[in-house]
């Protein structure tokens, strides 16, 4: 009798499985999976610059489906709410506000902010302000917290314009002010389009090569174009801490600006006509300018144009002058680039760009400042003796970085840092940064001489955060200190000029990262947050770090997560991998570790861990390396390489004892959803797959995808091979798949699903396809995510405890059973 109850439940729960899948409308998960939605995680920290001050943010990580809702305008690459004019969707939103003082413990709770979400917090340079956006439905405002007062307050009655300056203010780094682009044409009637103004959009080639990639939210007509000049059009204002905001120069699309380390002079890029319908404004025609504070323009630098003709490749550029920027050791003094090889880095020069500078008051000619070999990357400044100077090249994937004298660049240079930008081992670490006398943030020198290295210390046996002293005049590192086992602990801040007191993030796989200070010298550790598990229901999941060989010899990892209470005793668990496919020049370089085993095990509602409540075991980023080799670009071993390192993982697994090789599925999101259809498509490991926010047609991205710089019509073959759309046919395993119906990702089209879901039923094949109303390429909606959830997990459970002969016997008899 005890036996027939079990089989009766257990066909109870398919025939549950198999109409829930049938289900109608918005679900919910089991309760285990939904509250990962609501669970409160560590608020966001945001350190003041002398050290003294931690302000903690609550995270705002989940919308409603009435906010995703609210009208938005889709312009130029841009998602806006015309409404406040802000951008629609930012990615980082906070809830609420506190702060902590280091020294004494004590916190202070902000409770007079309005209602609304807050966003872009930035300390000023001396630490005595802390400013932040709080951005309602029709309206943007700046506040700031003075940690004198102990308040906080709205500065100015003027509304932000985030629509093209993402952070749409800065400060002056003598912290007496600070710059903010106004939205002007807030509260003006709104444009509307009529029959009247209808005409035919026309565009026409040149006859010129303008390779771009697949862009979405582009401008598609003349209405367009209205809509971004109105929405986007701003007025750069000054506003002192009295609050009181007074214009400077000329309401205009400004795409960047930013002030002077001597806060005397804005270096400001404004957006020109005409517009493009081919690329987002970023690309626009732009011209780049000095002006004085008052808004006068004391030197026009360069007149871009359009760039819609930038040469193939990722290291190419625009020709003329490009990556204006401030040097940040020097009162007012503008650095750029220029290509030296009309843009393509194929082009073969002694040097790819030149760096050219200009000092206030603007009025002689630009001198050339440094000569680079490859493509210039980037300059971090410490003082006139020391700076960092970096370029790259993408056909081997190198990055090297040397240690320069500002006057004189390209004399006694040394090498710093030469490596492949994959290579995690050999990573030297970030430069500890300080505020200068002018208040700017430059590199921290001590003693003209030492500069101090905060790194993640990759390694074989995972990422053990280190930091680093590092002597200019020797060229050599000593490691001052480095984190140890159980735990997983990183360097935050130095609190002194000998790297012996430091805020340091420490956690372990069971304890939640936390702030302490640590002192060296008096080896003590002081804690300084305690923030709870917010996973209370999870905490006996245990996570190895597994280590295994591809059949081609390279290494591989990933992390292998078990439920609470398993042992190996209990035989073999159904399986979910979790993976993203990643390209690869050098075969050592992607056998690396790039995780720490001591890491505290998040459970959150996005990857595959929320599934480990229903017993299955989770293998999280098992590496899937495409590693270019003997002259061959990496895509081009693509689909081997990937059935190779899928077999790797499924195999050591099954060796382990701990899946059930019939019982195992493949998951991923966007590259990762890619993956999963190639997998099932070329290989009989899985027994089922999750999709989501994917394409699976390489030739609606003609001009390259990921890694990818051959178009389709210099690889066809490639392109073909890898979409997983040419080869539908081959794909028996039953896949879900999802998307969001506003996917502005460039290349994930939510076309891309939708075909391959008519492709698949139309061949007779088992799929599913979610279309999320309002959700981008990742997912905002509590609606969306606890439905998402239940998705995944009723596909699972239909997947991963039953097999196919199984269903059909059940369905049958459930049948019978309601019958009777």
């Amino acid at each position: 009798m005890k036996g027939i109850k079990l089989l009766l439940a257990f066909v109870l729960s398919v025939s549950v499985t198999g109409s829930a899948l049938a289900a109608q409308g918005y679900q919910t998960p089991s309760s285990d999976l939904a509250a990962l939605v609501d669970a409160k995680l560590a608020p966001s920290s945001y350190l003041s610059g002398d050290g003294q001050w931690l302000a903690l943010f609550d995270r705002k990580r989940v919308e409603t489906l009435d906010d995703l809702a609210k009208e938005e305008l889709k312009l130029a690459g841009i998602q806006l709410n015309p409404a406040n004019f802000s951008r629609s969707r930012p990615r980082t939103k906070f809830s609420g506000l506190q702060l902590k003082h280091i020294a004494t413990g004590a916190v202070i709770a902000v409770n007079n902010l309005p209602n609304g979400v807050i966003r872009s917090p930035k300390w000023s340079s001396n630490s005595e302000y802390l400013a932040f956006i709080v951005e309602q439905p029709t309206q943007a405002n700046l506040w700031v917290y003075n940690t004198q007062t102990k308040q906080a307050r709205q500065l100015s009655d003027v509304v932000l314009n985030s629509v093209l300056t993402a952070a749409p203010y800065q400060w002056l780094p003598d912290s007496t002010a600070i710059v903010a682009n106004v939205a002007v044409n807030l509260g003006k009637p709104r444009l509307t389009n009529d029959s009247n103004s209808v005409v035919p959009v026309i565009q026409q080639s040149t006859g010129q090569k303008a390779p771009a990639r697949t862009y979405q939210n582009l401008l598609t007509s003349p209405f367009d174009e209205q809509q971004f000049k109105f929405y986007g059009q701003g007025q750069l204002s000054y506003i002192p801490m009295s609050g009181v905001a007074s214009a400077i120069g000329q309401p205009a699309l400004f795409k960047s600006f930013s002030i002077s380390p001597d806060s005397t002079n804005i270096l400001v890029a404004s957006i020109d006509e005409p517009f493009s319908y081919q690329v987002p404004y970023s690309r626009f025609a732009t011209t780049w300018q000095v002006w004085g504070m008052r808004g006068y323009a004391l030197v026009e630098l360069a007149k871009q144009p359009l760039a819609d003709n930038i040469p193939q490749g990722y290291d190419s550029v625009r020709t003329g002058r490009r990556d204006f920027q401030w040097r940040d050791d020097q009162g007012a003094e503008v650095i750029w680039a220029q290509a030296q090889d009309g843009g393509d880095m194929k082009t073969d020069v002694p040097h790819h760009d030149y760096l050219y500078s200009l000092r206030s008051p603007f009025k002689r000619e630009a001198k050339l400042f440094a000569k680079v070999e490859r493509r210039f990357s980037g300059m971090q400044w410490a003082n006139e003796n020391v700076a960092l100077l970096t370029e790259w090249r993408f056909s081997d994937r190198q990055v090297r970085t040397y240690v320069i004298q500002p006057r004189n660049a390209d004399r006694n240079r040394v090498l710093f840092s030469q490596r492949s930008y994959n290579d995690a081992y050999k990573d030297p670490g970030d430069a500890i940064y300080e505020h200068n006398d002018l208040g700017a943030s430059v590199i921290k020198v001590v003693g003209g001489r030492y500069i101090f290295l905060r790194g993640d210390g990759a390694s074989e046996q995972g990422n053990m955060p280190f930091l680093d002293q590092y002597d200019i005049k020797t060229n050599t590192t000593k490691r001052l200190w480095q984190s140890k086992a159980p735990y997983y602990e990183r360097v935050r801040a130095m609190l002194d000029d000998e790297g012996e007191r430091l805020i340091t993030i420490r956690e372990s796989k069971t304890q939640q990262p936390n702030f302490f200070i640590r002192d060296l010298d008096d080896d003590t550790l002081t804690q300084l947050t305690t923030f709870e598990h917010p996973y209370p229901a999870f905490k006996g999941v245990t996570k190895e770090l597994v280590r295994y060989q591809r059949d081609d010899g390279v290494e591989l990892s990933g992390t292998l997560y078990l439920p609470p209470g398993y042992d190996k005793t209990q035989g073999p668990l159904p399986v979910l991998m979790w993976a993203y496919p990643l390209e690869y020049k050098d075969k050592a370089v992607a056998s690396q570790v790039r995780e720490s085993p001591y890491e505290f095990t998040y459970i959150g509602y996005w990857g595959p861990m929320p599934y480990l409540a229903k017993g299955i075991a989770v293998f999280d980023d098992p590496k899937m390396p495409i590693v270019g080799v003997e002259g061959k670009e990496p895509n081009d071993l693509f689909r081997k390489q990937l059935v190779a390192s899928a077999k790797a993982a499924v195999d050591v697994l099954v060796e382990k004892g701990i899946a059930d090789k019939d019982k195992i599925a493949i998951a991923g999101h966007s590259y990762g959803a890619f993956m999963v259809a190639n997998l099932l498509a070329h290989s009989d490991l899985f027994k089922t797959g999750i999709a989501r926010s994917g394409a699976y047609n390489r030739t609606l991205t003609p001009f390259g995808f990921q890694g990818e710089e051959r178009d389709f019509w210099q690889a066809q073959d490639v392109y073909a091979n890898l979409s997983p759309f040419f080869h539908a046919e081959k794909i028996n395993e039953p896949m879900l798949m999802i998307h969001g119906q506003e996917d502005p990702n460039s290349g994930t089209f939510p076309m891309q699903s939708e075909r391959m879901y008519a492709a698949l039923k139309g061949l007779g094949k088992e799929a599913r396809l979610v279309m999320l109303p309002y959700e981008a390429h990742g997912y905002r909606a509590r609606k969306s995510l606890l439905h998402v959830l239940w998705e995944q997990e009723q596909w699972l459970d239909k997947y991963l405890f039953t097999d196919k002969e199984a269903d059909t016997e059940t369905t049958e008899a459930v049948v019978d059973v309601n019958a009777n």
